[in-house]
C-alpha cells in the first residue's frame, strides 16, 4: 500500500489524515485514517520536523496494512546539501524500512533542478525529494498520479480531509 499523509494545524492542535491506495494511478483511497494531536509544539523555523513528526508517527502507528511508500506534503531533504527535512527524520524514525517521498509546493533555497517536476499545464514545478527510493523513480511515480493539474488528485484529497474538522 502507498500512504499519503498530511496534517492541518489549528491553535495548539493538529488533525492528521492518511490515505492508503494500491497503485500510483488510483483515483481514490482504499482506506483513510485520521487522528487528532493535542499540545502540538509551536512552529519553529528550521525545526519544523519537531512539530510534525510526532503527529505523523501517531497516525502511521495506527495503520495495520503494510506500507510500501509514504508520501508527505513537504521536503525529505533540504537544498543542494540535502540537509535533513521532515521526511528524512520520518525515514530514520521508521528505521529506514519504508521509502519516503516528499512533494513540496514551495521552493526551498538551493533546491536542485533535478528535483523539479511539471504536471499538467502548470508552469510552477513541484519539488520532489526522497529517501529509500531513487529520485527518478519517485518523480515518475508522482508524475503518474491521477490529476490533470499541478497537484495530484489524491494529494489534494488528503489535504482536504485533514482540513475538515
Amino acid at each position: 500500500m502507498i500512504l499519503c499523509i498530511d496534517a492541518y494545524y489549528f491553535n495548539n492542535k493538529a488533525k492528521v489524515s492518511g490515505g492508503l491506495f494500491q497503485s500510483w494511478t488510483d483515483s481514490s483511497f482504499c482506506k483513510v485514517y485520521n487522528c487528532d494531536c493535542d499540545d502540538v509544539l509551536p512552529y519553529e523555523p528550521g525545526s519544523f520536523y519537531q512539530r510534525e513528526l510526532p503527529c505523523l508517527k501517531k497516525l502511521i502507528y495506527k495503520i495495520s496494512e503494510p506500507i510500501e511508500v509514504i508520501i508527505i506534503d513537504g521536503y525529505v531533504t533540504l537544498g543542494s546539501d540535502m540537509k535533513k527535512g521532515l521526511g528524512a527524520h520520518l525515514y530514520e524514525e521508521l528505521n529506514q524500512r519504508i521509502p519516503v517521498i516528499g512533494v513540496a509546493k514551495s521552493k526551498f533555497k538551493d533546491t536542485p533542478e533535478e528535483c523539479f517536476i511539471f504536471r499538467g499545464q502548470s508552469l510552477s514545478p513541484l519539488y520532489i525529494t526522497c529517501l529509500g527510493i531513487p529520485l527518478e523513480m519517485a518523480k515518475k511515480y508522482i508524475n503518474s498520479m491521477v490529476g490533470e493539474y499541478r497537484i495530484p488528485l489524491l494529494l489534494k484529497e488528503i489535504d482536504k480531509i485533514s482540513r475538515s474538522i
